[in-house]
């Protein structure tokens, strides 16, 4: 395996994390609030403020995590990421020619 095929094996082992990350994320926002929705749905209890706590967790739980589960797609799948394929090889190239530079110039 060569540099650039390692380099391409990198790339893509990381991406494929970072998928795996999202949709571990993906399935445990929809089992909890499945089980959220079956509690609010089966079980009603008769002490004050339960019924309301239930209520706002059903409401309130998928909306702001689902829009946390949406910047962690777009991270992931999105062209909307702040450090994004070409920020990171705009960056690799950046820090190369550095090296390079200082290395000539220690040669000097």
């Amino acid at each position: 395996m060569n540099n650039n095929d390692y380099d391409a094996y990198k790339r893509a082992k990381a991406r494929v994390e970072k998928e795996k990350g999202f949709y571990s994320h993906l399935t445990v926002y929809i089992v909890i609030n499945i089980v959220i929705l079956i509690v609010n749905v089966n079980f009603r209890f008769n002490f004050d403020g339960a019924e309301d706590w239930l209520n706002w967790n059903l409401l309130v739980t998928p909306v702001l995590w689902g829009i946390g589960l949406l910047f962690h797609a777009i991270g992931v799948f999105g062209k909307f990421s702040l450090y994004g394929k070409k920020w990171e090889e705009r960056k690799i190239k950046e820090l190369m020619e550095e090296e390079e530079r200082a290395s000539k110039q220690n040669h000097y």
